[in-house]
């Protein structure tokens, strides 16, 4: 396959995978409006302009747009209360509803993904390093290591990260080591001299090293896929503070828009492919892992209390709830008209820095 066709397949790919994380969260919108008897007037594949009108189900057209990035869900009387069966003129509760199910349904995907994934690969061991890839006419491919190794000892001391790994090699560049590893349930020695100078990329080895996972019963898949879950969000609420303390660079947490998200994707699925070559590699895990990993960012970050975002809609809904007075509807437009006008400016600027500064993961 040429480099075009390539890319334009490895498009595809992407558009259809977030494509459906951002189905899952207007579905969600979907079925709280119809569960509270609010009418849909538009459920859109794509954005528009519409390409073609697919099927009518009920009050609701199903469409076909486009822009093919995402979704939409169009209710009647989305901002003007004075619409019968409308979503503003439905009961403040109903409201709220209809908003937090698009995140609800978005963090209930990362976990259902998260559980898949420990289910498929099992969970990773940070205390076994692992060999990913082994770099061709390298000291360890001459020593016989292959991809699937698990290292045990350098000179008799035993290796339980990869920064372990790191210190014990560049204690002794240029030096022969004596290196424990295990394969296929069984440990074997070899003897090799790490490189002083080794080619850019390859490090004194010359291996890139992966996460080991192990098999765990069912009745783990779930917790551990909650207790994810929960980590993350837990991430993305304090990153900001974790930011301010330098505990996180600048770079590490800024912003993404689609161009930066499908490069973390292109090299999440590259990472894939050339694992799907290797022996005892969990193929499609990158892919899988990224997919959770974004589908909860998706609920979390649709849940910021910014207008325009189903978190700035909830800000409007809770003092109706808490004091009984409601926000005139003319406020209220106005200041997520303006908050949506924001929000395009900030995909204009993190657009432009994902494409003049890519994020490389490779």
């Amino acid at each position: 396959m040429n480099g075009s066709l390539a890319l334009i397949v490895r498009i595809l790919e992407f558009i259809l995978a977030f494509g459906l994380l951002v189905f899952l969260h207007e579905l969600g919108h979907y079925l709280a409006s119809k569960l509270f008897k609010i009418e849909v007037e538009e459920f859109g594949f794509g954005f528009p302009p519409r390409l073609v009108k697919l099927f009518q189900f009920r009050e609701t057209e199903f469409t076909l747009n486009w822009l093919p990035f995402g979704a939409f869900v169009r209710p009647k009387g989305e901002n003007d209360p004075s619409i019968p069966g409308g979503l503003a003129a439905a009961p403040p509760f109903a409201r709220l509803s209809v908003l937090f199910a698009g995140p609800l349904m978005n963090l209930v995907t990362g976990v259902l993904l998260f559980t898949l994934l420990y289910g498929i690969y099992g969970v990773p061991e940070p205390t076994r390093v692992l060999i990913d890839t082994v770099v061709t006419g390298s000291p360890a491919q001459a020593a016989g290591l292959r991809p699937g190794d698990i290292i045990l000892e350098v000179n008799g001391q035993p290796i339980r990260s990869n920064t372990a790994l790191q210190q014990a090699v560049g204690q002794n560049l240029g030096r022969e080591i004596t290196l424990t590893y295990e394969r296929g349930g069984q440990t074997f020695e070899t003897r090799l001299t790490p490189r002083a100078n080794p080619p850019q990329g390859q490090g004194p080895l010359g291996i890139i090293m992966g996460t080991a996972f192990r098999k765990v019963s069912s009745s783990e898949w779930l917790p551990r896929a909650l207790q994810t879950t929960y980590n993350q969000v837990a991430l993305m609420i304090t990153l900001p503070v974790k930011m301010f303390q330098g505990e996180i660079s600048p770079e590490e947490g800024r912003f993404v828009g689609p161009v930066g998200i499908f490069n973390v994707f292109d090299a999440a699925r590259d990472q894939d492919i050339q694992m799907a070559s290797e022996p005892n590699q969990p193929a499609g895990i990158n892919t899988l892992s990224l997919l959770a990993m974004l589908s909860v960012a998706l609920g979390i970050t649709n849940l910021l209390p910014i207008p325009a975002l189903d978190g700035g809609r909830i800000l409007f809904v809770l003092p109706e709830i808490l004091l009984r007075r409601r926000i005139p509807a003319r406020y209220e437009n106005l200041v997520h008209l303006i908050g949506f006008a924001a929000l395009i400016l900030l995909m204009i600027y993190v657009t432009t820095q994902d494409i003049l500064n890519p994020i490389d993961l490779r």
